[in-house]
């Protein structure tokens, strides 16, 4: 009998469809410096920002003028 079979592979599954959800990316700054985010970042053109989540799980902000490319890994 396979009594492991479903479960693994519904966990395979899952595990594939959330490592399709996310999409880290870089933002290279004018200065030459690299920021590397969990997801893309999201910009707020109310405020000028790209508002994002560093690979330390802290939220960031940077201004728009300061943003050489976004990129995704």
């Amino acid at each position: 009998m396979h009594i492991g079979t479903g479960p693994a592979f519904a966990l395979l599954v899952g595990l594939t469809l959330l490592s399709g959800c996310s999409s880290p990316s870089v933002i290279t700054l004018n200065d030459g410096r690299e920021i590397q985010t969990l997801d893309h970042p999201d910009y707020d053109d109310e405020a000028g920002f790209y508002e994002f989540e560093g690979i330390d799980g802290k939220p960031g902000r940077v201004n728009k003028d300061q943003v050489r490319t976004v990129q995704e890994l």
